[in-house]
């Protein structure tokens, strides 16, 4: 692993970096990107910063300086060549009061690079019991207030699933933990829309224009029925589902499909 934190590259990734009342650590007041690294190269990278910043702006940060960031890009990656490894982009409040009032130092910015292991082929699921607020501020912004999350995804696994699924307040599918989800009625490809709170994936829009398919908000039942379930993300690509809750599925033709889409397309551009 390799760190870079605010303009300089650590000598010594496990040693204390952060101050204690950074904002990011106190309260979560950050966001951050998890950005696929393939052959040494960032995949998809400008549509990952520009996300970035729309997640700033969400958060009611500072926009963060993209050249900054990819000066920590490039720090990281040239200390070791990483043929599938993953960057996180972190960006805070920086040292601030300990409560939920902002102070008026500079942000923090962490770059992390490591090595990524490829994802299983196939994922089981469950759907949680608590709702994503489709109306909250932060609906579908990608901040570091994760504990949501961390609850669902050992809820999902003591029930011995890889990925926990959200419904919305309106009781309509909405997303994975740290996934989108697809899935085929009657051969038709659909997806929760980003009003339904989801977070607006960067591989979920890249399969959206590769090979297309239709943004519906349906209920979170609609898994039960479905013929064909699947995951995105920056770490899954396309990963047939073939469990949800109690109910096993087979890998369909659709699903194959945009696995091959993706692993076609993918190669083609590392910032497409």
């Amino acid at each position: 692993m390799h760190v870079w934190l605010n303009s300089r590259l650590l000598e010594d990734p496990a040693a204390p970096a952060l101050p204690v009342s950074d904002h990011g650590l106190t309260v979560g007041d950050g966001v951050f990107e998890a950005v696929k690294v393939v052959d040494g190269r960032p995949f998809a990278l400008t549509r990952h910063l520009e996300r970035l910043q729309r997640s700033a702006d969400g958060l009611g940060l500072p926009k963060p300086d993209l050249d900054a960031v990819r000066q920590g890009i490039g720090a990281v990656l040239e200390q070791e060549h990483l043929p599938l490894g993953r960057l996180r982009i972190t960006f805070t409040g920086g040292v601030a009061p300990l409560g939920s009032g902002r102070g008026d130092g500079e942000p923090t910015l962490v770059v992390v690079a490591d090595v990524l292991k490829p994802a299983v082929p196939e994922a089981e699921v469950v759907v949680v019991p608590w709702p994503r607020n489709e109306r909250g501020v932060l609906a579908g912004v990608k901040t570091t207030s994760y504990a949501e999350n961390v609850v669902a995804l050992a809820h999902a696994r003591e029930r011995n699933a890889s990925e926990a699924v959200f419904a919305n307040l309106a009781g309509h599918l909405c997303e994975g933990t740290g996934s989108n989800v697809f899935y085929v009625v009657n051969g038709e490809l659909r997806t929760p829309s980003l009003s339904s709170g989801c977070l607006a994936g960067i591989s979920r829009g890249l399969l959206l224009e590769w090979y297309g398919g239709r943004e519906v908000d349906e209920p979170v039942e609609v898994l039960q029925t479905a013929d064909e379930v699947f995951l995105v993300s920056t770490t899954r690509d396309v990963q047939p589902v073939t469990r949800v809750d109690d109910r096993v599925l087979a890998v369909g033709p659709v699903t194959e499909e945009c696995r091959q889409v993706w692993r076609e397309r993918e190669p083609q551009d590392v910032d497409p």
